[in-house]
């Protein structure tokens, strides 16, 4: 598929779809006239990808993680792991951190709820 049928169907931009390419998070192949050729694992590479982005992951994390989702070298499987191992520690300390908020707001809100019940 070209990269305008990729992007209809992962709801990437064209733009995104070429930034992706040039961060080495995929790769295409390139017809005579040096359009874009993707194929159908294509459209899951950018899912995850995306999701990985919309989590805060940065795409040099990403491309670290990159060969866990091919078939890796036991060095790059390693180099993976070590980076997987980071992100989730990055991302529970964030879920924490983001549960602390919560519970502050939703105290707040209680507290804003009983002075409107005290003074309605």
């Amino acid at each position: 598929m070209r990269i305008g049928e990729l992007s209809r169907r992962t709801g990437a931009s064209r733009r995104s779809l070429r930034y992706y390419e040039e961060q080495g998070l995929l790769e295409s192949t390139r017809s005579a006239s040096g359009q874009r050729h993707y194929s159908e694992e294509h459209v899951e590479r950018v899912g995850l990808i995306r999701a990985f982005l919309a989590a805060g992951v940065s795409s040099t994390a990403i491309a670290d993680m990159i060969p866990c989702m091919k078939r890796p070298s036991v060095d790059e499987a390693r180099r993976a792991a070590r980076t997987m191992a980071r992100e989730r520690a990055r991302l529970t300390s964030a879920v924490e951190s983001l549960r602390v908020s919560m519970n502050s707001l939703e105290d707040l809100m209680e507290t804003n709820r009983r002075y409107l019940a005290e003074h309605s």
